[in-house]
C-alpha cells in the first residue's frame, strides 16, 4: 500500500479557495456529523477546544471515511507533541502563535524525518503508517506533511515576509482575534486597522507563493477574503452555531426569558 497523498496540500497550490469548518466541541460524534456536511476541510482545535491526544485521535478516526480533510490545530508548537499528533495520523497541522522565521523553520524540522528534520522514528507502532501497512511510509511521509503556521501578533506581521519564505511552510493563517488584541483592539477584530492589516497580510502571503488562510464567520467577510486570494477559509464554528441556534430557539418559545 502506498502512503496516501495529501490532497489538501496539493489543493492549496490551486487558485480555488477551500472552505472549512471549525470543530471546537471536542466530540467525535459531532465531528463525524460535520464531516457529512461537505466542507473541504475540518479544523480539529487543540488550542482553544478541550482536546487532548486521545480525543484528537478519535476525531481523526471519526472523519476518516469522509471527503473533508482534517486539519489539526496544535495547542503550541512543541516538537514532542508534534511527533505525537503525526503518529496518530494527522497529516496537516496548524500551529498557533508563530512570530519568526526561525520558529517556522524549527516547526518544519519537527515535522520531517532526518536528514531534513528531527522527527523521531517509531511509525511501526503508530496509526501514521497504519502500523507499517504503508511499507514506504518513512520515505514518503516528509512529502505528505502539510504545515500551516498561524501569524496573529504585531510581531508576527512584522516578520511575515520572512515566515512565508520558509521552505516547508505551505500556508500562513491569520488569527483575527489575537491579532486584534495584539494591536490594542481586544474583542474588535472588525476594527478598520485590524481589517487593513489582515488584507495586507493576505496579499503578502499570496505574493510569497504561499496559501493564505483565515477564519471568517461573517459571510461577507469570508467572500471578501476569498476575493483577495485567501485559499483556505473557515466559515463557521460548531460550538458557536449550536449555542446561537439553541438560544434563538429558546427565545422563540420564551420571549424575554433569561
Amino acid at each position: 500500500m502506498q502512503t496516501p497523498p495529501n490532497l489538501f496540500k496539493q489543493q492549496l497550490t490551486e487558485a480555488q479557495a477551500r472552505i472549512g469548518f471549525w470543530l471546537g466541541l471536542a466530540d467525535p460524534y459531532a465531528a463525524e456529523l460535520c464531516a457529512t456536511a461537505g466542507f473541504d476541510w475540518l479544523l480539529i482545535d487543540g488550542e482553544h477546544g478541550p482536546n487532548d491526544l486521545r480525543s484528537m485521535l478519535a476525531a481523526l478516526q471519526a472523519v476518516a471515511p469522509y471527503a473533508s480533510h482534517p486539519v489539526l490545530r496544535m495547542p503550541h508548537g512543541d516538537a514532542t507533541l508534534i511527533k505525537q499528533v503525526l503518529e496518530i495520523g494527522a497529516t496537516t497541522l496548524l500551529v498557533p502563535m508563530v512570530d519568526s522565521a526561525d520558529q517556522a523553520r524549527e516547526l518544519v524540522r519537527a515535522t520531517r524525518y532526518p536528514p531534513q528534520g528531527i522527527r523521531g522514528v517509531g511509525s511501526g507502532l503508530a496509526r501514521s503508517s497504519r502500523w507499517s501497512a504503508y511499507p514506504r511510509y518513512l520515505h514518503e511521509a516528509n512529502d505528505r506533511i502539510c504545515l500551516l503556521v498561524q501569524v496573529e501578533t504585531v510581531t508576527g506581521l512584522q516578520q511575515l515576509d520572512e515566515i512565508a519564505a520558509v521552505d516547508g511552510v505551505d500556508g500562513v493563517f491569520i488569527g483575527p482575534a489575537d491579532l486584534a488584541a495584539s494591536m490594542g483592539h481586544l474583542g474588535d477584530a472588525g476594527h478598520p486597522e485590524v481589517q487593513s492589516a489582515i488584507e495586507d497580510a493576505i496579499r503578502r502571503i499570496k505574493a510569497a507563493g504561499k496559501a493564505p488562510g483565515i477564519l471568517a464567520v461573517e459571510e461577507p467577510k469570508a467572500h471578501h477574503y476569498i476575493a483577495l486570494g485567501a485559499r483556505f477559509v473557515a466559515v463557521g464554528v460548531d460550538a458557536t452555531l449550536l449555542a446561537r441556534s439553541a438560544r434563538a430557539l429558546a427565545q422563540r418559545f420564551k420571549p424575554g426569558g433569561d
